[in-house]
């Protein structure tokens, strides 16, 4: 399992409208910064992989430190979850097409 963060600035442009007195990190941005270090922290592209899934189980706010835990399968997959403070906010797989 490898682990890595990411923290989303207190004025992240993508919270802005969602939602006005209650910011969150919109479920594709957060999505798209964790394949991104993933890929980082491969050093490969994902861009052949397929989201095989992605649940959203709690928002991620401006401010929020997110670390993302993953892991290969045997079959070549790549497990993730993303928590914030011990709290999952996103589980997802990708694998090759």
């Amino acid at each position: 399992m490898t682990v890595t963060e990411k923290v989303f600035e207190h004025d992240h442009p993508a919270s802005q409208g969602h939602f006005p007195g209650n910011p969150i990190i919109p479920g594709a941005v957060l999505l798209g910064a964790t394949l991104q270090a993933i890929e980082a922290d491969l050093g490969i592209s994902l861009a052949p992989f397929q989201i095989r899934s992605a649940k959203f189980l709690h928002p991620a706010r401006p401010g929020d430190r997110v670390l993302i835990e993953f892991s290969r399968t045997a079959r070549g997959e790549i497990k993730f979850t993303c928590a914030v403070e011990g709290r999952a906010v996103l589980t997802g797989q990708i694998g090759s097409p």
